[in-house]
């Protein structure tokens, strides 16, 4: 190393704005861009004012293409305060990148588990509310002697779809896997199995503010014109069995808003009562690394 070249001295200014940009990309693990950042000043500043915290999350999570701007519940300070236009950009940069670089840290740290809180509406009920859509939160499929399960009316043509929307516990979470159980009648002759042929989700937000304690259950609510859909997922096999299913999905999706639609494509069994096409569920839940309410998304 030749002796006039200072070590402490800080490479970034000494390359483009691109190389700079593309070699600090390459930092994948949002603990890697936050200790990135603290390495002086010029690298602070680089990382704030190029959004790196906020291009790292947009490739983890896709779905925020979507989102205009983001606030703080307890911001620092507010939109309106007075200051410069520079002052005021640069209060923006830090926002989004305490508020970017908190979920990305958040998705990859905190551990998986149940996120479904509310069931909102199946496209059909056979017999409500004895067979409702409530059922499938219930994780035995019995409560004492009674079956706990959910059934779609009976159908001619096995290929007619059914949908179920269920609210997860955040209006921001991030969704690794969805489970689903296929109730077996065992009070039935042969004790057969309800499945579906496949199965899809979709996840986004109600078009228009949705107070779930005046939800009729009774009644089908269109997923299509009450909400959207920003994320859908491959189709799924399901198995004509009755065991907890686990769909993971490619990789981990963020929901914003906060609603789930469970789309049960075909089905397998025909009851032999009537000759129609069922589909039953006993349980159905999601797994999830983190919610967010911390921040408010527009």
């Amino acid at each position: 190393m030749p002796a006039e070249m200072d070590t402490s001295e800080d490479f970034l200014p000494r390359l483009d704005l691109d190389m700079s940009f593309d070699i600090l990309m390459t930092l994948g693990d949002p603990c890697d861009l936050a200790r990135a950042s603290c390495v002086s000043r010029g690298w602070h500043e680089f990382v704030i004012s190029n959004g790196l915290s906020k291009q790292l999350c947009l490739k983890m999570f896709p779905q925020l293409y979507g989102v205009d701007r983001v606030t703080e519940s307890c911001s620092f300070k507010s939109d309106g305060e007075t200051g410069s236009s520079n002052t005021k950009e640069w209060d923006i940069l830090e926002r989004e990148h305490r508020v970017y670089g908190f979920l990305s840290h958040c998705a990859r740290s905190i551990v998986d588990r149940e996120c479904i809180s509310d069931a909102i509406s199946a496209s059909s009920t056979d017999n409500f509310p004895e067979e409702g859509i409530n059922n499938t939160l219930e994780i035995r499929d019995r409560v004492g002697r009674i079956a706990s399960y959910w059934s779609s009316k009976g159908q001619k043509n096995p290929a007619v779809p059914e949908t179920l929307i269920y609210k997860l516990v955040g209006d921001l979470s991030v969704i690794t896997e969805i489970d689903i159980q296929p109730f077996k009648a065992f009070f039935q002759r042969g004790s057969p199995i309800y499945s579906a042929k496949s199965v899809r989700f979709r996840m986004g937000y109600s078009k228009a503010s949705l107070d779930l304690d005046s939800v009729d259950q009774s009644c089908h609510i269109s997923p299509n014109d009450k909400f959207v859909w920003t994320y859908t997922s491959p189709e799924f096999p399901m198995a004509q069995e009755n065991c907890l299913q686990k769909f993971k999905l490619p990789k981990p999706v963020l929901c914003i808003g906060g609603f789930l639609l469970v789309e049960l494509l075909g089905r397998m069994q025909r009851q032999e009562m009537d000759g129609l096409f069922y589909i039953w569920l006993c349980l159905s839940c999601s797994s999830f690394r983190a919610t967010f309410n911390t921040y408010i998304w527009r």
